[in-house]
């Protein structure tokens, strides 16, 4: 048994983006039988408010069998643009500080897992985990700094960018073993100064056990009063500035000729005020807040076409994580990307693929959508064994493997070869390799030796 402290902004129960992953991984290590505490906030993603019943301003304690949970307080607002995105992970790194080096020094765990999104409360984390003589982790969800300056959550001052990535790449460097969750951004880490034999890869999951294809229609189309014959262009999801939802209204605005067609836009983000205000005169799309998760299966199984909207801005600093429901519910996938994004990349075969910012594309794809002429882009065939690929089972192991030293579980991780400042290194890979073509190199030494792939 060993002993786990782990640090995240996001846990459960939030049930989108971070905070999910964040939660399943604090309880599989508790089914493996190891000791688990976690220093969080309160429950506030995605929409930037606290979840009943919990309560702000407070520390919260929990207790289930091996895990226990400490929820420290931080500033908050509904509107979380500008420096109010830094104004919150601050106030957590503030408040969290004094019970991680307590938990930490008085509990001695082995291993200290920290989740990024954010860095702000890492060094914290690092200096008491080396006090103990506990292993570093650092599990990437979200290049922060770089997503942050790329969709304006932080202002384009030359000083500013420089502070903020001089920070980033000393955090960086001090954690022992780096964890991501797509080939790009494991890229963009060892860019930034980390040994590229630290990195390991391991997609988000989505549990096939929950979410799969219905034998009959969604009992949400009569319950949301849809006729059996409209075409439901379905997003579920964070509604934020990562997404370009301007994009998708206006392909709404093009299609409102088109009676049949209905947008239905379903989640919570400091976006979404302003869409609803941008959307009021457009008839055709309809806002939903998150569906209860006992219900997801049943809700993302509504979709005629599922949409997957990505600005430009952010193409490759993330990986969106509802992609993998959304291929779970057999339903087709239409996602914006840019040719040559891993996203693009990841998907071709199994989605539609439309380019980002192009409004008059996106409304083209889903008229064709709409007609069936471009269902040979979108093949359900190699949708469910992508789908297959991204199992929360086999991603729960394979990222315990990575972060704990656990016996590696099959698929066999693949080895990707690389030259990063010369030296020939490695990057654990686990899980799908599907259609990766991608380098890790330095921006002075550019190979073009392809990622060396083999047992998956």
């Amino acid at each position: 048994m060993a002993r786990v402290f782990i640090f995240a902004m996001n846990y459960a129960p939030e049930m989108a983006g971070v905070g999910r992953y964040s939660g399943e991984i604090g309880d599989y290590f508790c089914q493996l039988g190891h000791e688990v505490r976690v220093v969080t906030t309160i429950p506030h993603y995605p929409g930037w408010k606290v979840l009943p019943p919990y309560r702000n301003f407070r520390y919260n304690y929990e207790k289930r069998g091996k895990l226990k949970i400490t929820r420290c307080p931080l500033i908050l607002r509904e509107r979380m643009g500008g420096i109010w995105r830094f104004i919150a992970p601050l106030s957590f790194a503030l408040t969290s500080a004094p019970v991680t080096f307590w938990q930490v020094l008085r509990h001695r765990p082995d291993t200290v897992l920290c989740i990024e999104p954010t860095l702000m409360g890492a060094p914290f984390a690092i200096i008491a985990a080396r006090l103990v003589g506990a292993k570093t982790v650092l599990h990437v969800q979200d290049l922060e700094v770089d997503a942050s300056f790329a969709v304006g959550h932080l202002a384009q001052r030359r000083w500013l960018k420089t502070i903020a990535h001089a920070f980033e790449k000393m955090l960086l460097r001090s954690f022992d073993r780096l964890i991501t969750i797509s080939g790009r951004m494991a890229e963009r880490l060892a860019d930034k100064g980390v040994d590229a034999a630290r990195i390991a890869i391991v997609r988000n999951w989505v549990d096939l056990e929950h979410i799969k294809p219905l034998e009959g229609p969604s009992t949400y189309r009569s319950e949301l009063g849809l006729a059996d014959q409209d075409f439901v262009v379905l997003y579920s999801g964070n509604i934020g500035a990562k997404q370009g939802f301007d994009n998708l209204l206006e392909a709404a605005a093009q299609l409102t000729a088109h009676a049949d067609i209905v947008f239905v836009i379903a989640g919570e983000g400091p976006a979404k005020r302003d869409l609803l205000a941008l959307s009021a005169t457009l008839g055709n799309v309809r806002f939903l807040p998150f569906q209860p998760y006992a219900r997801l299966s049943e809700f993302l199984g509504l979709a005629d076409l599922h949409v997957l909207p990505q600005a430009a801005d952010a193409a490759d600093l993330v990986l969106p994580s509802k992609l993998g429901g959304m291929l779970a519910s057999g339903r087709r996938v239409l996602v914006t990307a840019a040719a040559g994004t891993e996203l693009a990349s990841f998907v071709e075969g199994a989605a539609i693929i439309v380019p980002p910012g192009d409004s008059t594309a996106l409304a083209k794809a889903i008229l064709e959508a709409v007609a069936g002429k471009n269902n040979g882009e979108c093949d359900p065939e190699p949708q469910r064994r992508l789908a297959e690929q991204l199992s929360k089972v086999d991603g729960l192991r394979q990222f315990a493997a990575a972060a704990l030293d656990e016996t590696p579980f099959a698929p066999t991780p693949a080895v990707v070869s690389d030259h990063v400042r010369g030296a020939r290194t490695n990057v654990t890979q686990y899980g799908p390799s599907r259609f990766r073509k991608q380098i890790i190199s330095s921006p002075g030494n550019r190979s073009n030796d392809p990622w060396v792939e083999r047992g998956d």
